[in-house]
């Protein structure tokens, strides 16, 4: 994954011998009258890769993914998605994927058969290799015992198992899936986690939207975006390595008293509210640590639990987003 550029100026295809990732967006942007939905992004997916899309609603992901699933067209920019231009041949990038928007999209007056079988139809699936696809597609998502049952009567986890199973029925190259997670609970989350690396192992590539940050670890790269940007874009464990500093969850008696002392206290990088908890980061503990706990119990505030604590993909985000409001304020 890189973020610098490998097509031809005109993106239109690929220079005869360079590299081609699966995806690569050049300046995507995506506006709706004097709303920038996505503003400018670019970023690689290379083939085989579990890519993860990261940030709060309205940050641009699902704008992001259905200009590359040839749905919506940019205002400005390109992506090449399988090596075909989103802009000059959105058509054409619809034979290379599939797309799974967040909404539950199937047929609930049809069985989970009939609906696999729909989807079969109409991406042409042969007759001969449908047995042998079913039979896998009911394997990883245990979906077997219940094909008889009308789609409108699943569970929230099992309709999105579904249409992972219609999305996947006639073995795309990449796979587009819009919050795939959102709202289900946390079995059928593992179950589909367990699908997309499945997926990835054998060759697939897939980009995914999320909100939840502790999903995008499993990931091989994320981009983090906020308000149409990206904002930050690595590796995960490099983006936490990369945050600096020493992290300590801090425990108060008044969390929003704490809070307010610790950001104005010297010495103190970050201090993020987490539930009950402060995320602190100063630069050493020994040397930092003593004079902060003493201002906060001068100032009447108990702590009932400190402890360092790595930082998570969340705290990545926090420092991010505060950074670049901060370069956007002083321009």
């Amino acid at each position: 994954m890189t973020t610098e550029g490998q097509a031809d100026g005109r993106m239109g295809g690929w220079a005869d011998g360079d590299p081609r990732p699966a995806i690569s967006l050049r300046a995507l942007t995506r506006k709706f009258k004097d709303l920038t939905a996505v503003d400018g992004i670019s970023f690689d997916v290379q083939p085989g890769e579990l890519f993860g899309l990261v940030g709060p609603d309205g940050a641009g992901k699902t704008t992001t993914l259905r200009m590359l699933s040839g749905v919506l067209r940019p205002t400005s920019g390109d992506a090449l998605v399988g090596g075909t231009s989103v802009v000059r041949d959105p058509e054409g990038v619809k034979h290379r994927i599939a797309y799974m928007s967040q909404r539950f999209g199937l047929y609930t007056d049809l069985t989970v058969r009939e609906n696999i079988d729909f989807y079969a139809d109409l991406y042409r699936v042969p007759a001969a290799e449908r047995p042998a696809r079913l039979e896998r597609l009911y394997h990883f998502s245990a979906l077997g015992p219940f094909e008889n049952r009308l789609a409108g009567k699943l569970s929230g986890g099992m309709k999105q198992k579904l249409s992972l199973c219609c999305a996947l029925i006639h073995r795309p190259e990449i796979l587009l899936l819009d919050e795939p997670t959102f709202g289900v609970d946390p079995i059928s989350r593992r179950d589909l986690w367990l699908i997309l690396h499945e997926m990835v192992a054998e060759g697939v590539t897939v980009l995914v939207t999320m909100a939840y940050m502790d999903e995008a670890e499993r990931c091989d790269h994320v981009g983090l975006i906020n308000r149409g940007r990206i904002i930050a874009l690595d590796r995960p464990a490099a983006l936490q390595k990369n945050l600096g500093g020493h992290m300590l969850a801090v425990r108060p008696s008044n969390g929003r008293q704490a809070l307010d002392l610790l950001r104005a206290a010297p010495g103190v990088r970050r201090a993020a509210l987490f539930g009950d908890t402060i995320h602190v980061t100063i630069e050493s503990r020994e040397r930092d640590w003593p004079g902060l706990e003493a201002g906060l119990r001068n100032a009447g505030v108990d702590l009932l639990d400190v402890h360092e604590i790595e930082p998570g993909l969340e705290d990545v985000f926090i420092q991010q987003v505060a950074a670049a409001d901060a370069a956007e304020a002083a321009v």
